[in-house]
Formats: C-alpha cells, structure tokens, sequence
C-alpha cells in the first residue's frame, strides 16, 4: 500500500475516488499537505443551492444577511476535525508534519462566514483560499497538496492536472449524477 492509499485509509476517505495526471506527494517529503473546497465539503450546500437556484447576486445577500451564523457542516467536517486535532497533538519528534488549507471560489463579503464558522468550530486551517471564482488548479499547483476534495466536477478536472484530487458526491451540484 502506498502512502496516499494508507493516509486514504487511515482517515477513512475510500469514498472520494481520487484521479491525478500529476502528482504534488515527495516534494514534501515530511508534510502531508490537504486542501479541501468549502461549500457542499466543509460546509453543507445551503449557499450553493441559494447561488444555483437564485444566482450571484443573491448568494452574496444571503451569505451578508447570515455572516454571524455559522454554516452547517458538509462530508468533510471531520476530516477537518480530524486533520486539526493531528496538528494540535503534534510534537517536535513527529516524522511527518501535516499541513492544511481551504480553498473555495468565495471572496468577499461571502469569507466573512467561511471564517466566523470555522472559529465557531474552533478549527484551524494553515491557508485559506477565498478565490472569487478563479480557476483552483493554479492555486493547487502552488499549494501542492497531496489531496484536494471538491464536489464539483469542473474544479475536480481543473485540480487534477497539478494534484492527486478526490470528487466528493455530496450536494445540488451532484443530483443530477446521482439521478442517472
């Protein structure tokens, strides 16, 4: 077993199928870099349904109007959970160092939520990536992480040029896969 199959493993993650044509994993060599989307991963879907069924415009009144209350947790809460409590247990004679990030296509004022959620979670993360809609692969290929998890399948194949990328089939952008 290789070493993205046992950290796969280990966190319990045999349901996000990965694919890579390119692979970030011994250029660390003593981290563990995983960056993971925010709505519908992190987070639940309830603003994505908001910015499908209504738009932009009204995904930025919605995400303003509710800034103080935290989002639901998506899939990949855990995970998080999970990846933070490693981080806080960590000491300095630990082989393997682990590194995360949140990269999600919100920009302002949209962040604001993204942020207050994780503080009400008490959840760090090492980088946080609010891209405003740019293309992620570009981000990811300087991030190298050795897994990144999105639910949307355009930012799946944009990713999985430059890293190993897991699709998470959770939320709207998803049903109609799910129904074929």
């Amino acid at each position: 077993m290789n070493r993205r199959d046992t950290v796969l493993a280990l966190l319990g993650l045999g349901a996000a199928p990965l694919a890579a044509e390119a692979q970030a994993a011994g250029r660390h060599a003593e981290e563990l870099r995983i960056a993971i989307d925010g709505d519908a991963v992190l987070f639940s879907d309830e603003t994505e349904r908001v910015f499908q069924s209504d738009g932009l415009d009204a995904f930025t009144r919605h995400e303003t109007v509710h800034a103080l209350k935290p989002l639901p947790p998506g899939p990949f809460k855990p995970l998080l959970e999970a990846l933070h409590r490693l981080q806080a247990a960590a000491g300095t004679d630990v082989p393997m160092r682990v590194r995360t990030a949140l990269v999600t296509a919100r920009s302002a004022p949209a962040q604001e939520r993204a942020v207050r959620t994780r503080m009400d979670w008490n959840i760090a993360v090492d980088e946080a990536l609010f891209l405003g809609g740019l293309d992620k692969g570009e981000f990811l290929k300087t991030f190298q992480p050795d897994f990144y998890f999105d639910d949307q399948r355009g930012h799946v194949e944009s990713a999985r040029q430059h890293v190993a990328t897991g699709h998470v089939p959770f939320g709207i952008a998803n049903q109609d896969r799910k129904a074929s």
